[in-house]
């Protein structure tokens, strides 16, 4: 039997029966949202990062047509995304990013849709796939957006892997998370690291991904220990990776690396990550400014490796905070993972992993990414401590508000909820709880639902085709 929300989309299909042709065949993929757990925004420095994929998902359901056109709808147009239905010329999708960015930017109500979209553009230009048919998608997504749990990524890897379903493409899941990489970051317009569609491609349920991103090398996954649980609390501060402070942010640790990488010569690492602390700290450290203009920084060094991120003349930058964040976050999660992966876990295990936590969210603040709910729950979890069976929360994602990563005893279930409700009751905020982990994309396969749009009242399993 299918799970509830396997269930429920499937009910939705059927109610949007009329989107589709009901004789032809209908490709469906789930990708879910994740929970930051360590390694955030280290990710597009190289870091080591651990992600656990969480129970909400969102799902994409994909049929071709003959219209040659392309028509995308959502079931939520209140999520942030505008107009429910839109529908745009196959051929405005083949061309250059930045004619098929301006064409989603254009119109602030149709934005939303380049996250779906972006998958016939990336895989015309980066595979070399003809397309001479029109596509009709349907996108329902239980993954809250705005709240630092890869909305964006979620949907993008379902469209993905609907389409090559509808392709016969059999993509791994590493290609797919790159793929869709691309699309958020050309397509969009949004400068993220790829940890995000690689949990929502490559997760596995109840495990922590492990990707060390140089540029995206799966590890082994984590599991989680029997007697740990990680919740999300959302702050109901709204997230977003387009925002000004990740922006500079990133523009900052990119100065950071150009200023490193002329400094230590043939002998740079590669990555900032690479970087040991003590060698910051003796070598590299007072060679960084505290802050730079873009001018200064670009009359000195002319630019810098990142291709999806300008620097702005006029804009003083942090640079010394922001270069140091992944140097010591690496160090920190890699620490993180030798320690879940100790037989058994202790109290003592617990409370050096949360220790981990602080220090990340600390250096978040320091890098201006900081908010004051998710500083509140922070602040909320440590107060209730081990004697609740909290040992240790972090700021999540892209910071500037989102959710909150709790570490928890398995059974503390209660404490969390009484978090979220003191943090409620302190800001006028709702502060609702992320729990569940699911599989990834890979993981769940490709499955077909045409059934259920010539019985919409059908819940009968659909045809599977088999994950790829």
């Amino acid at each position: 039997m299918e799970s509830p929300d396997v269930q429920s989309f499937l009910t939705t299909l059927g109610a949007h029966a009329d989107w589709f042709n009901p004789s032809g065949a209908v490709t469906i993929a789930r990708a879910p949202g994740r929970l930051d757990v360590m390694g955030g925004i280290a990710d597009y420095s190289g870091s080591l990062v651990l992600q656990l994929p969480i129970g909400a998902a969102a799902f994409a359901a994909a049929q071709w047509s003959d219209d040659g056109r392309v028509h995308i709808r959502t079931t939520d147009p209140s999520a942030g995304h505008g107009a429910a239905d839109v529908t745009a010329p196959l051929q405005d999708l083949l061309g250059a990013y930045a004619d098929v960015r301006a064409h989603f930017t254009a119109d602030a109500s149709r934005r939303w849709a380049a996250y779906v979209a972006g998958a016939i553009t990336v895989l015309h230009r980066e595979r070399g796939i003809l397309f001479n048919r029109g596509i009709r998608w349907l996108i329902a997504s239980e993954v809250p957006a705005g709240k630092g749990v890869s909305s964006s990524a979620a949907i993008e890897v379902a469209a993905m892997q609907a389409l090559c379903g509808l392709l016969g493409l059999a993509l791994d899941g590493r290609k797919m998370a790159l793929l869709c990489q691309k699309v958020e970051n050309l397509v969009v317009g949004a400068p993220c690291g790829v940890m995000d569609q690689m949990t929502a491609a490559c997760g596995r349920a109840g495990s922590l991904l492990a990707l060390v991103c140089q540029p995206a090398e799966l590890q082994p996954p984590v599991a989680l220990p029997d007697g740990i649980e990680v919740f999300g609390i959302d702050s109901g501060i709204r997230h977003a990776v387009t925002g000004a402070d990740y922006s500079s942010v990133r523009v900052g640790a990119f100065m950071g690396y150009r200023i490193l990488a002329d400094i230590a010569g043939p002998a740079w690492p590669g990555y900032l990550a690479n970087v040991t602390p003590r060698d910051w700290e003796s070598r590299f450290r007072e060679h960084v400014p505290e802050r730079l203009t873009g001018a200064e920084f670009l009359s000195r060094y002319g630019g810098f490796p990142d291709t999806v991120t300008t620097i702005d003349r006029a804009r003083a930058y942090a640079v010394r905070q922001p270069t140091a964040h992944p140097i010591y976050e690496h160090d920190r999660v890699q620490r993180f993972r030798a320690l879940l992966q100790r037989t058994p876990i202790d109290s003592t295990a617990m409370s050096e992993l949360g220790a981990l936590m602080f220090q990340s969210h600390q250096s978040y603040s320091d890098c201006g990414l900081g908010s004051d709910g998710t500083d509140a729950l922070v602040a909320l979890v440590r107060q209730a401590g081990p004697a609740r069976g909290l040992y240790g929360a972090k700021i999540t994602g892209g910071g500037s508000g989102g959710t909150v990563a709790v570490l928890a005893r398995k059974g503390s279930r209660g404490a969390v909820g009484d978090i979220a409700a003191a943090y409620a009751q302190q800001t006028g905020r709702p502060a609702a709880i992320i729990e569940g982990s699911s599989d990834g994309a890979v993981a769940w396969g490709i499955r077909h639902g045409e059934s259920h749009l010539r019985n919409p009242r059908s819940q009968s399993r659909p045809r599977t085709l088999g994950d790829h």
